[in-house]
């Protein structure tokens, strides 16, 4: 079974291969996505490595090949940026589109935030999370010690 990882361009960004192995462990076929700026904070050729799958951060051209359909979805490290699009539905990178039909589709979702508290007591951030957890996405809190980054947290609600 496939599990898409969505990682963002936040701090923790870097260790994602951290949460790509742990993921393999427990039996995932695991497919990385980036958004855009999160490019230059992950080390793609390594993750392509890990999972044997290119890293993909934009739509396909019609004549690429489908990628696997995913079983389930974790966005980790999820930015502000991202959760809030995500709830709005604003699909305007290839991972935001990924997560817009995911709900749709019923395909599982968990978010685990890396933001800080300023950001995360906002109202429009505690809005949006309401919204996507009463579209069953299970969004977790924003973890309180974060060095190192606690991946093992988002995959706790899947499994293979």
């Amino acid at each position: 079974m496939t599990l898409y990882v969505i990682v963002c361009a936040t701090g923790p960004a870097p260790g994602v291969g951290d949460l790509v192995t742990q993921a393999q462990q427990q039996g995932w076929e695991v497919q990385v996505v980036a958004t855009p700026l999160a490019l230059g904070f992950i080390d793609v050729p390594a993750l392509e490595e890990l999972t044997g799958r290119p890293v993909r951060s934009r739509y396909r051209r019609p004549d690429e090949p489908k990628p696997p359909r995913p079983a389930a979805i974790v966005v980790a490290p999820a930015s502000f940026n991202t959760v809030n699009k995500f709830a709005l539905g604003i699909a305007d990178t290839y991972p935001l589109g990924l997560l817009a039909e995911a709900p749709g589709l019923g395909i599982p979702v968990v978010v685990l935030p890396s933001l800080g508290e300023a950001l995360w007591q906002r109202l429009p951030y505690q809005r949006s999370v309401a919204q996507l957890r009463a579209e069953g996405v299970r969004v977790l809190d924003p973890p309180t010690v974060t060095d190192p980054f606690p991946w093992h947290l988002a995959l706790e609600h899947l499994s293979p």
